[in-house]
């Protein structure tokens, strides 16, 4: 019975470089393939090395008059001038992870490693949008539009030409009227994000880019989805892998908390109570609230601290923005207001990394930031494993970033995951 185990090689089924009419396979060079995806990086990224012994291709007539044979790196040549795309197919025994329709576009190239009859080569590689945000500037008023979710579906639509079935926007109950002042796209709707509020929850959005494309998502519409492996929990465990009902392609190979609840930086952010003093230069009056969270949502159970809705521990101080884009100074005229989501997005942002861990598994191509998974910690104890898994530390985790990491010995996929409460069991709320 042949091996499926995840951990293994994969198979490069495809991977070509294209520049004007050339086309490269490098499949059957590949030494190692890595692929990036953020919650916090609006577009996906990825690195590749190869090794290229020579005799690919002819050298252009524009730099060689003889046409004389070389290698890719100079031959071609690799310039980062976003002429050259990568397109690749990867495929193991839990999915494949397919680029061969959207290919992504060189950033760098370098040869670090270069001898008289072989060289390795490394790219750096990008998605096309990222180009397309550089080369362009959000200028207009956005004033007219009613909320912040239609802004930024004109801005990825009319600006950054991103298809309807490319990505996903959630709508928001709240606006923000404003102007690009000739900002990149991607710099606009990442501070949307911050000040969007959902048609239920609390503030908070993120602007990412996975696979499938790109999304516009709010914290809680994010930790509400169903687990992606809610059939097969990743397991850790240091007992023998023969003595525990699971598959091993769903095993943690290894594990670390990179950070757990920090109650002085916590109240230094204001995370349980802070003070919002907004001041309105209509009036000249100042306005002032105490801002508290209401976590209905959550990935376990419902943190309970005994600080919560008690003494405020930060103060935020904001200007009220009244006729700024209207001749009119009025309060029918007033931006955005800053009490709707300002104190209360960094809570939320706060609250999700409560928890940070860093998990490492056989690599599973189906997995995209933005996922929320399941992952069960075996109890510290010298009994009996089969008592079940540890209820605080196990339970649902969102994916703040991976790494599909691919070479000759291996392929696995890192993850950096993070949890806003404690506990296996959802909050019911």
């Amino acid at each position: 019975m042949a091996n499926t185990s995840a951990s293994l090689p994969s198979i490069y089924e495809l991977i070509e470089i294209i520049k004007d009419e050339k086309v490269i396979r490098l499949d059957g060079k590949t030494t190692t393939f890595d692929y990036y995806e953020s919650l916090l990086s609006p577009n996906i990224t990825a690195t590749m090395s190869f090794v290229d012994t020579g005799s690919s291709l002819k050298y252009s007539s524009e730099y060689d008059s003889q046409e004389r044979i070389g290698g890719v790196y100079n031959a071609l040549p690799l310039m980062g001038d976003g002429t050259e795309k990568v397109r690749f197919k990867i495929s193991n025994s839990l999915g494949t992870l397919d680029f061969s329709n959207t290919p992504l576009y060189v950033n760098g190239a370098v040869n670090p490693n270069q001898e008289s009859q072989r060289e390795s080569i490394i790219l750096s590689l990008i998605s096309k949008t990222a180009i397309t945000n550089q080369e362009t500037h959000v200028k207009k008023n956005y004033s007219k539009f009613a909320k912040i979710s239609q802004s930024v579906k004109s801005i990825t639509k009319d600006i950054l030409k991103i298809p309807d079935n490319r990505i996903d926007i959630e709508e928001t109950s709240n606006k923000y009227p404003f102007i690009g002042n000739m900002k990149s796209p991607f710099d606009i709707i990442m501070i949307l994000a911050s000040k969007s509020v959902p048609l239920i929850g609390n503030p908070g959005f993120f602007f990412y880019e996975t696979k499938e494309k790109y999304y516009f998502k709010s914290i809680d519409e994010l930790i509400s989805k169903e687990p992606i492996n809610k059939d097969f929990p990743y397991f850790y465990s240091g007992a023998n892998i023969s003595s525990i009902n699971a598959p091993t392609n769903y095993k943690i190979l290894s594990f670390r908390v990179d950070k757990n609840q920090n109650l002085i930086n916590a109240l230094k952010s204001g995370v349980y109570s802070s003070r919002h003093v907004i001041f309105n230069p209509r009036t000249f009056k100042e306005e002032e609230y105490t801002l508290t969270i209401d976590m209905k949502k959550t990935l376990g159970k419902k943190n309970i601290s005994k600080l919560e809705n008690t003494q405020y521990s930060r103060i935020l101080y904001s200007i009220k923005d009244v006729g700024a884009l209207s001749p009119e100074v009025s309060e029918k005229n007033t931006s955005g207001e800053p009490k709707d989501w300002q104190g209360l997005s960094q809570m939320r942002y706060n609250f999700l990394f409560t928890q940070v861990v860093k998990i490492q598994v056989p690599c599973n191509p189906g997995l995209n930031a933005g996922d929320v998974i399941l992952c069960n910690f075996e109890t510290i104890t010298i009994g009996d494993k089969a008592q079940g898994s540890d209820p605080v530390q196990s339970g649902k985790y969102l994916i703040l970033d991976l790494c599909h990491h691919y070479d000759t010995k291996r392929s696995f996929t890192s993850m950096t995951l993070v949890r806003d409460t404690y506990g296996l069991y959802t909050n019911k709320n």
